[in-house]
């Protein structure tokens, strides 16, 4: 979904998320998305800052509530990217999410969430075929290159 001019008008609303992934011991990435709440797309977990929270903190909160994940976030952000949030009354509003890494170290068996949403480990190239969002598309590539030393 492109921008049109009057939504790049628009002042975006602030979202925080998180890139949870794992090294494998060959060396290579994988990433798990869930799926959003109401269009059911394959997207990474995310929210609203949160008040007394730095941003990291709220995306790793977002990563446990929605998926269940326990790691380590990075305090510095990949990269950001926009898209199209569907309010409940079906009107939209435009959101820039900040990413943050997440290496998970375990998911836990039960989470707040976890009867709303379906959860899958991808590999990269997967993820990123699989988000609808081009920005976060290309935040999932530049992240895992090999050969980058964009992920901790």
């Amino acid at each position: 979904m492109s921008a049109t001019l009057a939504e790049m008008d628009r002042e975006p609303r602030r979202q925080v998320g998180a890139l949870p992934y794992r090294r494998m011991r060959d060396g290579t990435y994988t990433i798990l998305l869930i799926t959003s709440r109401e269009s059911r797309r394959w997207v990474i977990p995310k929210g609203w800052p949160m008040k007394g929270r730095k941003p990291f903190e709220a995306a790793a909160r977002e990563a446990y509530e929605e998926a269940g994940l326990i790691g380590s976030i990075g305090k510095r952000p990949l990269g950001f990217y926009l898209y199209e949030k569907r309010l409940k009354s079906r009107d939209s509003v435009l959101c820039q999410v900040k990413v943050f890494p997440l290496e998970v170290r375990k998911q836990l068996k039960t989470w707040p969430e976890k009867k709303e949403r379906e959860d899958r480990w991808f590999s990269p190239t997967e993820a990123a075929d699989a988000v609808a969002e081009p920005g976060l598309a290309a935040i999932i590539r530049a992240a895992c290159k090999r050969d980058a030393d964009v992920l901790p």
